[in-house]
């Protein structure tokens, strides 16, 4: 039995020490993803104690084939946003807090409903009912420099899923078909990538459903007001100081956020 407690006690020291990311699983018998996300669940509580803070919602990552790809992960991965990691559009990041910093493009969701086991959602459809805001947003990552070629997805999971905090542009009550939505991604006003809500699982929805899904299993649930990251649309980015991002949505906005030292 893994000792949830004890990894994130060292997760936490690791993070705060700005030791390198290394896999957990060279240290200690994490043997499947519910013991990763056990451990997971244990870090947040201590990092949320540590900061004071609670929970905004949920991080999906590797929604997308160029993200699964990056991390040779085939599959989603979920983690928690603290809520005092929370953003607005423009907001200015400092390099200096991070050991590496990314940036992902996404559509954030704020939910209107609970979800939860028992009354699930059967599609896309049924879970826009409960889907009341949408917005462009940027998510932050902190990879801790890791090794892409040698990741381990135990080890991930049980780290947050290396989110860092989430950037939120303005949310809007009614959207465009998401499914063909275009994102384009800038720097420093020149267009660096682009990306269609249909990248990202056939749908920015389904990552939700998976999300709804994969909580379900262990009794718990989405709540209302809830926030959540669907996963980018393109792959990582490691910005640099001086920079600013924006990411357009075609018909819904964009977010942006400067790169400070």
């Amino acid at each position: 039995m893994t000792d949830a407690a004890l990894i994130a006690a060292e997760l936490l020291g690791e993070h705060e020490e700005r030791k390198p990311f290394r896999s957990i699983r060279d240290r200690h018998a994490l043997e499947n993803m519910d013991e990763a996300y056990d451990v997971q669940a244990a870090f947040v509580r201590s990092l949320c104690a540590k900061r004071g803070c609670g929970t905004a919602g949920y991080k999906i990552g590797l929604t997308s084939p160029r993200m699964q790809a990056m991390c040779g992960i085939p599959h989603p991965l979920g983690g928690r946003i603290l809520d005092d990691r929370v953003y607005p559009s423009g907001a200015r990041i400092p390099l200096s807090a991070h050991i590496r910093l990314g940036i992902e493009c996404e559509i954030a969701v704020r939910l209107g409903a609970d979800i939860g086991p028992g009354a699930l959602p059967g599609s896309v459809a049924e879970l826009a009912e409960a889907v009341a805001e949408i917005a462009p947003a940027f998510e932050l990552i902190e990879d801790r420099n890791a090794d892409y070629a040698a990741l381990d997805m135990l080890s991930l999971v049980a780290d947050n899923s290396w989110n860092a905090g989430v950037v939120l542009g303005d949310f809007q009550a009614s959207w465009p078909d998401l499914a063909t939505i275009e994102g384009v991604l800038s720097v420093n006003g020149a267009e660096a990538d682009r990306g269609h809500g249909r990248d990202v699982l056939g749908h920015p929805f389904e990552p939700v459903l998976w999300l709804a899904r994969h909580l379900a299993r262990s009794g718990e649930a989405l709540r209302a007001g809830e926030i959540i990251m669907t996963g980018s649309f393109v792959p990582t980015r490691f910005p640099e100081a001086g920079q600013r991002y924006r990411f357009t949505l075609a018909g819904l906005g964009a977010v942006e956020a400067e790169i400070t030292n």
